[in-house]
């Protein structure tokens, strides 16, 4: 069920759920990947940059949308539901009314209000953002571009208040591969007076994603799939339509899914030709997969084993900015490193808390050496057992769900509004490939 004209009301849903999980049962079968959240976050905040309508389809139901879908609402954004997956969002205008405090304080992509908010009124307040709790996460990207550009900006304990009297282009060179630092630059600059060039941009598929549909609104930007980027500043943006693709760290949760399980999974739209560093890293831990077209096909019964360097050295598994392996699934592959046998390097340089949930994975018997807030050892197989778990994050949360599933005995999962913001009708789906897991409320 969609949930887009009462995104408000559906806020918080979760806080009082858990997931219980019976772990070490066949599962199988096919299933297609959501909408890309990140690029549906952004895809959101670019209707204020035109008073027409904006038609986004394949958006997914998740926590973080309707959350963005209720702040968009209170804003005087008209939004609109059709079929399954599919919005419109028409921002006439855009008044004096700031951004929600609330709502902005519990997703990250908040902050993108900025520049299309200062492109269309010259002013905006933003809170400080929300969103997973993996270590700091700066917005020195985002507002030194933005300053940049034009904007004045004031920095209280709780908030930002930008203004500007006309944004103009200029070269800005970004001080890292931020991939809403990106998102925000470009927006502020496809309505600034002349020409932007930016350089060393994240250039991730979503980042990509959100750059084609600006183009289809009337934006100028050149070089989309590379670290530099050229906008060519219009006077205005018009309506389009916007179909959004699939979720490839789902894409990469589900292959790992199935590896854990020992799962035959067929993953089908999934695009795998983003998925060549994925293979690659969980190729290290013995995990195969074939391709069929658009579809991943996950072969059951995996013989899991790390694969040493050459010299026989242990192998790292790490992430890095796109065409990299993906942050989001450094969680994944440490749980399925748990079922490979051998010993791995985790290493997760880019956010100084994403590897903390390991200590419930070391609960549940698993043979990890965190020796570090960016690294751990773990040496495989591990028998893991059902335990009652709390979930950090989206990603973490996503992982513990993978871990109940190749366990022995039951576990419960609490604080699964995390796993909520983030997948969609997550038990329902995996349920339809045979998993035991139901939500039930406290």
């Amino acid at each position: 069920m969609r949930v887009f004209k009462t995104a408000s009301k559906q806020v918080g849903r979760g806080i009082m759920e858990y997931f219980w999980v019976e772990g070490r049962h066949e599962l199988g079968g096919s299933i297609t990947p959501i909408g890309n959240k990140n690029a549906a976050l952004p895809l959101l905040a670019a209707c204020l940059l035109t008073d027409e309508t904006l038609h986004l389809h394949n958006v997914p139901d998740i926590g973080d949308v309707r959350t963005k879908l209720a702040l968009l609402s209170k804003m005087g954004v008209v939004v609109q539901d059709g079929q399954v997956g599919q919005c419109s969002l028409t921002a006439l205008g855009v008044g004096e009314q700031q951004p929600d405090v609330e709502l902005s304080r519990q997703i990250r992509t908040a902050t993108l209000l900025a520049g299309p908010l200062l492109a269309r009124r010259g002013h905006v307040v933003i809170s400080r953002p929300g969103g997973d709790r993996i270590g700091r996460r700066r917005l020195d990207t985002h507002l030194l571009a933005l300053q940049a550009l034009g904007a004045t900006i004031e920095v209280y304990p709780d908030r930002f208040e930008l203004r500007t009297d006309g944004l103009r282009g200029c070269d800005i060179f970004l001080d890292e591969m931020s991939v809403t630092g990106t998102e925000q630059a470009v927006f502020a600059s496809v309505l600034a007076e002349g020409t932007t060039t930016l350089a060393n941009v994240a250039m991730e598929p979503h980042v990509q994603e959100v750059c084609h549909c600006l183009n289809a609104m009337g934006a100028k930007i050149e070089g989309i799939g590379t670290h530099n980027l050229t906008v060519e500043g219009v006077t205005r943006l018009h309506g389009a339509t916007h179909r959004i693709g699939p979720d490839y760290m789902e894409v990469g949760s589900l292959i790992g899914l199935a590896a854990a399980t020992g799962s035959a999974l067929r993953i089908e739209q999934a695009r795998p030709d983003q998925h060549r560093m994925t293979r690659i890293m969980f190729g290290r831990l013995g995990v195969t997969w074939d391709v069929e077209g658009e579809d991943i096909v996950v072969p059951p019964d995996q013989s899991l084993e790390v694969q040493t360097d050459f010299d026989g050295a242990v192998p790292k598994i790490d992430d890095m900015p796109w065409p990299g392996f993906p942050p989001d699934l450094i969680s994944i592959a440490l749980v399925v490193a748990t079922q490979a046998r051998g010993t791995v390097l985790i290493h997760q340089k880019m956010f100084d808390q994403r590897l903390v949930f390991a200590d419930r994975l070391i609960d549940m018997g698993a043979g990890i050496v965190l020796c570090d807030p960016h690294r751990a050892v773990v040496m495989g197989p591990s028998q893991l057992r059902g335990q009652n778990l709390v979930s950090p994050d989206i990603r973490a949360g996503m992982a513990l769900v993978i871990a109940a599933l190749a366990a022995e005995g039951v576990s419960t999962i609490h604080n699964i509004i995390q796993i909520d913001r983030g997948y969609e009708q997550l038990e329902r789906r995996l349920q339809g490939l045979g998993a035991h897991i139901e939500r039930l409320s406290e």
